[in-house]
């Protein structure tokens, strides 16, 4: 399984989790883990997802989520799971 960790950050409004999980749904790709908060005003979450099921490389599944970045003027990163666990271990 091919994981990643997508971080959602930016002002708070109406729809974020929807739209966001939308996109995802519509690359195919599922939503493992899911946490979210509001501080102060700014909306921030943090997904694990799998990737296999995109069936596109690591960088073409971050260009679709640019529409999304757009859209909701939010900052959304993309990271493979397996270097995120890696710098930690160290």
């Amino acid at each position: 399984m091919t994981k990643a960790l997508i971080s959602v950050t930016g002002l708070d409004t109406t729809g974020i989790i929807a739209r966001v999980a939308t996109k995802l749904s519509d690359l195919n790709i599922n939503i493992l883990d899911i946490t979210q908060t509001i501080l102060d005003g700014y909306f921030t979450m943090m997904m694990v997802v799998d990737l296999d099921g995109a069936h596109m490389e690591f960088s073409a599944i971050d260009r679709e989520l640019q529409s999304v970045r757009d859209e909701l003027n939010m900052t959304i990163h993309m990271q493979r799971m397996d270097i995120f666990d890696a710098m930690h271990r160290i």
